[in-house]
């Protein structure tokens, strides 16, 4: 009998490409892995993995496992959704949501006030997290909700084994300090901002992509990207304290930015989709999850001027 514990960790080591990986992924010791999948060997009577210079590899058993590991998981996810249903005779069970942080803060946490009335017993455990390190642990059953983004121009990657829709569209502003010269244009130019320190994400997100393609592409610079931070209110606060400028989404933006100017880029528009991605097999509660996270993005759905924002204040 074939250990369905044992198949997530070799469907793990497939995924990550080595077994400290999928170590590192799971918080098991890479010893404790290797022995635990040397056990899954002698149950299948047959290998499973063999050595490629340090890395290892399926062979062609593993590779047949790890296809019917999905299915299996899947299977008993569903299972255990519907027994916590039944005993509590309502929708029931834990559905882990993984976001980036203003939608965390917009879309997320006030789904999750309403789940609390209109499904108690749904245990809602959410965290913050960006897509980059999301969506594998979304497809290997470590969360079972993320809420993205994607950047016009910067496509993420395409999992044909999830199901990816969008929650809404909003527009990215220049964030400049109240008493910058060009705060007073109705649209700003991006290359008048040359000189600009720049606060902005770490490297490796979108955020930061977004910002170095928006400086090159519409001011013609390479931007001096001084301050980092995840956090955007981190962000708002540099640019509203040092100086700094920064291009941020109107989720962040629209109750408020006292102390700074919200303007719309001059050379065009640049915009970002927020979305939600489940597996394409959905429990109820999960189905239930969604349906709050749609609503509550409908919450922030509101029309855009193209115009100039008041200075001190964002727009919407």
């Amino acid at each position: 009998m074939l250990d369905l514990r044992r198949l997530r960790l070799l469907r793990e080591v497939h995924d990550r490409g080595t077994v400290h990986g999928a170590a590192r992924s799971l918080g098991y010791t890479p010893s404790a892995i290797s022995q635990q999948l040397s056990v899954l060997e002698r149950e299948a009577g047959t290998p499973l993995l063999e050595r490629v210079g340090r890395n290892v590899r399926l062979t062609a058993a593993g590779q047949v496992l790890v296809r019917h590991a999905s299915s299996l998981l899947e299977g008993v996810e569903a299972a255990e959704a519907e027994l916590a249903s039944v005993a509590a005779g309502r929708v029931a069970g834990v559905v882990r949501i993984a976001s980036f942080q203003s939608a965390f803060l917009r879309i997320v946490a006030p789904a999750v006030r309403t789940l609390a009335t209109t499904h108690p017993d749904i245990r809602v455990e959410a965290t913050e997290a960006e897509v980059e390190q999301a969506a594998p642990a979304l497809r290997l059953q470590q969360l079972d909700v993320v809420v993205g983004d994607e950047y016009d121009g910067q496509p993420r990657a395409v999992h044909a084994d999830l199901h990816r829709e969008p929650l809404l569209r909003e527009q990215i502003r220049v964030v400049l300090p109240a008493d910058h010269p060009e705060a007073a244009a109705d649209r700003v130019p991006i290359a008048r901002l040359a000189d600009l320190p720049w606060a902005c994400c770490q490297p490796g997100t979108g955020h930061r992509e977004m910002q170095v393609r928006v400086c090159r592409e519409l001011g013609g610079f390479e931007p001096d990207l001084r301050y980092s931070s995840d956090d955007f209110l981190i962000l708002l606060e540099l640019v509203r304290t040092t100086g700094a400028g920064a291009l941020l989404p109107d989720l962040v933006l629209r109750h408020g930015a006292p102390g700074v100017a919200v303007r719309p880029p001059a050379e065009g528009s640049v915009g970002r989709e927020v979305f939600l991605m489940t597996r394409r097999t959905q429990t109820p509660p999960v189905a239930a999850v969604a349906d709050a996270l749609r609503t509550a993005a409908t919450a922030n759905v509101v029309t855009q001027p193209d115009g100039a924002s008041v200075e001190g204040a964002s727009r919407g």
